[in-house]
């Protein structure tokens, strides 16, 4: 995969730190990993790690690299959540291990990818190493949704800052990592990011997409649920109901014969599904066949009123 140049200036100026050797303690990387913020963690972490670090990151070569390299570096410790949650005895033992005396003699770095979800036995856990986290030691914690992280975590560290590719750019990239003209930037919202896209393409993921976009606007415009959209099981439901609110969403924006009454109806239709998308995660069951229709029912009452 080629460089993802929306992470090139923050790599820099993390670079940079660690040539004038003012590096913080703790960093967040409020990055969703569909943009790269696992990506960026890592490089980071290889570029603290390596003995010949220059401008452009990590060299690749030296000792400590190779180790990385090969998941052996005795000072780099991997975080991630042991199922749903990052868990307080992963928090303990990895703050156990920050006491140690770095074994290759250089700085010790840990990363805790997709933060949000420590939990707060193991948020608590992991605030006194923020605070004191020993000499020649970096954490490095990346959220894919950083509003979720504890205020107490985020308040530690300093943000490292990315600025987002607009989807003209993000379009760009996408053709030229894909060798194509296909617009696949409309997704965007749904999947989270360009490295999600690419890794939809390469599954069924978007095709889905594909058909749910073409079930919608065919059950919209007939008012009746369309054949397509009948048999979508629990775990596409929330994937259908983003593709839905672009729908809705690129209707607003294309259609100009629809009253400022109706229009500001449908926004407020809009809001409200996206609203159930949110509640899906916790709910136990969920009747696919029976949201979809009451969806179109009410669409349907919305535009005959």
């Amino acid at each position: 995969m080629q460089q993802l140049p929306w992470l090139q200036s923050a790599s820099d100026t993390f670079n940079a730190q660690l040539k004038r050797q003012q590096v913080a303690h703790a960093y967040l990387i409020g990055l969703d990993a569909g943009y790269g913020g696992e990506i960026l963690a890592l490089d980071l972490a290889k570029a603290a790690l390596c003995s010949q670090v220059g401008q452009a990151g990590a060299c690749g070569f030296c000792k400590a690299c190779q180790l990385v390299e090969a998941n052996s570096h005795p000072d780099f410790y991997q975080i991630e959540a042991d199922g749903a949650q990052i868990k307080v005895d992963q928090i303990r033992a990895l703050c156990q291990k920050l006491t140690t005396t770095a074994q290759q003699g250089g700085r010790r770095v840990a990363v805790i990818l997709n933060c949000e979800r420590l939990n707060q036995a193991s948020a608590n856990a992991l605030l006194k190493t923020l605070e004191e986290p020993g000499k020649e030691t970096i954490l490095l914690l990346q959220a894919n949704s950083p509003s979720r992280l504890m205020a107490t975590i985020s308040s530690r560290c300093q943000r490292v800052q990315v600025k987002l590719p607009t989807r003209i750019e993000v379009k760009a990239w996408l053709n030229d990592e894909l060798k194509t003209s296909t617009d696949y930037s409309w997704s965007l919202p749904v999947v989270g990011g360009p490295l999600a896209i690419v890794s939809a393409i390469e599954t069924d993921r978007y095709q889905s997409l594909l058909a749910f976009r073409k079930g919608w606007i065919e059950s919209l415009s007939s008012k009746q649920l369309c054949a397509s959209l009948q048999n979508v099981n629990e775990k596409q439901v929330s994937d259908a109901i983003k593709v839905l609110y672009l729908v809705l969403h690129r209707k607003l924006v294309t259609d100009c014969t629809i009253e400022p009454l109706k229009r500001s109806s449908i926004v407020t239709f809009a809001a409200k599904i996206m609203q159930q998308e949110t509640r899906l995660s916790v709910m136990p069951t969920i009747n696919v066949l029976g949201l979809f229709e009451s969806i179109v029912l009410e669409y349907t009452q919305l535009m005959e009123r």
